[in-house]
């Protein structure tokens, strides 16, 4: 989400990189503040509605002062970058110390994939999310709000400390990182793309267009809704049972 630098901006950026003036300070966050809003609509899609959006907000706020507080005009890099990194930083791990996943929701998670992998194993396919909400009688978007759930709590716990007390690190910092894939890894990364691009294809124009502009073109749900004439929520629900059969691709090869 770039933004558009006008005079009236770059006297802010100076005011505050030369005399850390607290007026140029709320200038700054004023001007900023979409890009908190945007990253919250976009990390709150997967989470409980018992998550409060005003408590993402000021989890991303403290990114943002933590971003002016730290940016380097000096350096090859925008602020609208490197204050997406703080601002999302921020509010994940105000959502790690909250503890937002109830016990309940953990449950559900273990009931789904369960009959899930009890489907695929009966069929010798993917399943879809109709399938596995009729095995358990319960609601096609509930069960796809779960999973979705699911998904945004394991890249929370990519981002817990480790239990390495000498260094402070995260459990994904600690993953290896080769720039050069082996012949086995490249085969089976391949083989995975090209499993991702059949389940797509088999997805329906609406659910396809959806997952391309959330994720591809980074729109907000909400700029989906207005571009595809729906409501938020109904867009929310067509994202969730695209990402439920994405899902099962990545579970599969990451096992």
């Amino acid at each position: 989400m770039a933004h558009t630098s006008t005079r009236a901006d770059e006297k802010l950026w100076k005011d505050w990189l030369t005399k850390r003036s607290s007026d140029a300070c709320d200038g700054l966050i004023r001007l900023y503040l979409p890009l908190v809003q945007y990253h919250v609509q976009r990390i709150s899609v997967g989470l409980p509605r018992n998550v409060d959006k005003d408590d993402l907000i000021s989890h991303g706020m403290i990114g943002l002062l933590d971003a002016l507080e730290k940016f380097n005009p000096d350096r090859d890099l925008k602020f609208d970058t490197y204050a997406s990194f703080r601002v999302r930083g921020a509010i994940l791990d105000g959502l790690r110390k909250e503890d937002w996943l109830p016990r309940s929701l953990r449950e559900k998670v273990k009931k789904v994939e369960a009959a899930t992998e009890q489907l695929e194993q009966r069929h010798g396919r993917y399943v879809k999310v109709e399938e596995v909400a009729e095995a358990l009688g319960m609601d096609e978007h509930e069960i796809a709000q779960v999973m979705t759930e699911s998904l945004v709590a394991n890249m929370l716990s990519m981002d817990e400390r480790t239990h390495d007390t000498e260094r402070e690190e995260t459990y994904a910092s600690s993953i290896e990182d080769k720039q050069t894939l082996t012949p086995e890894q490249a085969i089976v990364d391949a083989a995975t793309k090209e499993e991702l691009a059949n389940v797509i294809s088999l997805l329906s124009e609406k659910e396809q267009l959806v997952i391309s502009l959330f994720y591809f073109e980074e729109l907000t749900l909400t700029e989906i809704g207005h571009i595809l004439n729906l409501s938020t929520s109904r867009i929310s629900q067509i994202h969730s049972k695209a990402l439920f059969r994405l899902q099962q691709v990545m579970k599969r090869t990451s096992e």
